[in-house]
Formats: structure tokens, sequence, C-alpha cells
């Protein structure tokens, strides 16, 4: 952990870049109100539970590796081997993109896998009886 500075006389702490650190090896910033970013995560396992509300507000992503390649696909001084070879040398390297690139943040509770089976999760935001409101309103028109 390290002080990055202090706010109303409290130390503002971080955690250092690293392999126990939380946001795992990559960490993706994005214009947005809501300080919501995209991160990469040490607990893989995460990815096989059924509830997926781990990160407190932030998004965790299966390949950093392969989106940071995406990413950086006009930058061929980025290949995926040195993006690789900076994640595990835990160097901290800030990167602006030349080019916007849009994100979408969707929430489903409801979707179909890969194997085509239908799966639901639980509402932890609580938006699924705003939704049924709005379309039974809509059938209603």
């Amino acid at each position: 952990m390290e002080i990055t500075g202090y706010k109303d006389g409290l130390p503002v702490v971080r955690q250092k870049p690293g392999p126990d650190n939380p946001l795992g090896s990559i960490k993706f910033l994005f214009p947005n109100s809501y300080n919501i970013y995209l991160h990469d995560t040490p607990s893989k396992s995460l990815f096989d539970e059924n509830l997926r509300a781990f990160s407190h507000g932030c998004i965790r992503i299966s390949e950093p590796g392969r989106l940071a390649a995406f990413l950086l696909k006009d930058r061929p001084d980025w290949s995926p081997e040195k993006i690789n070879a900076y994640r595990k040398a835990g160097n901290e390297k800030f990167l602006t993109l030349s080019r916007a690139t849009p994100v979408f943040i969707a929430y489903f509770t409801a979707f179909v896998d890969r194997s085509g089976r239908l799966n639901f999760r639980k509402d932890i935001y609580g938006l699924d009886q705003r939704l049924l409101q709005a379309l039974l309103i809509a059938g209603n028109e």
C-alpha cells in the first residue's frame, strides 16, 4: 500500500501494482460519471460463479490481454508479446488511445450462453421490475 496524497486531513491510500493486487495486471480507464473501469483479476475462478457481483462496482474482464491487444492494434510498438511482458513485470504504464473507443455496458439477468442454454442471474441492482413495468406500459399503448 502507498499514500498518494491527503484529502480532508486523511491519507488517500492505494494498493501498489503487483501479482496480489485485486485489479490484476491491467486496468482500463474510460470516461464515465460513475468512476467505473474494467480490470483484470487474479481471482479467475470467480468467472465460474453464478453470482458475479464481486468487484464493488467495477467490471472484471476474463481476457484483459486480448482486450489490450485489440485496443492497441493500431500501435505496432505494442505487440501482444510486449503487453504480456509488461503485465508480468508489474511495471505501471499509462497509455492513452489515439482514437476513442466506445464502451457500452449492458446489464442482463437472463441470457443465452455459448452452448445455447438459457441462464438466469440474480437482479442485484433491482432493475428487472422497472423493466417489466416499462414493457407492460408499452404493451398497453
